[in-house]
């Protein structure tokens, strides 16, 4: 698991230079729920909101995120990700399809089934325990 983990952000480290694994998490979540709070993302993360703050705001200044007043209460700000955002979370998101085809290239049909089913099945006991998704 530790050198899944590895790869996984040196992955992420070539595919955009600007953009982490973490970063890269934060915008694909800002994108799947079409924007929310930083205490949302700190929340459904679990990380502490200093945290969020700090990658929030690396992600604002290189101009990917942007903060927008919550229309049915304008106390609140939710991020939402940038015409830029969207661009660069899409070419990231192409590079990993094209890794990952490269990578499983040679594994047959069941093989793939299977490694579907095992991840599946290994999120799902994840997510049962951290409530994390």
């Amino acid at each position: 698991m530790t050198a899944f983990a590895r790869r996984a952000r040196a992955t992420a480290a070539r595919m955009h230079p600007e953009l982490s694994l973490v970063s890269f998490t934060l915008l694909s979540h800002l994108e799947y729920q079409g924007g929310c709070r930083a205490t949302d993302l700190a929340a459904h993360y679990t990380l502490d909101k200093s945290t969020i703050s700090r990658q929030v705001g690396a992600l604002e200044k290189a101009g990917l995120v942007e903060r927008r007043l919550d229309p049915t209460d304008h106390r609140v700000h939710v991020l939402h990700l940038t015409d830029r955002g969207v661009e660069v979370l899409a070419q990231v998101g192409k590079a990993r399809r094209v890794a990952f085809e490269e990578r499983l290239t040679e594994w047959t049909g069941p093989d793939l089934a299977r490694f579907a089913e095992y991840l599946l099945r290994y999120n799902e006991a994840a997510r049962s325990v951290t409530g994390v998704e």
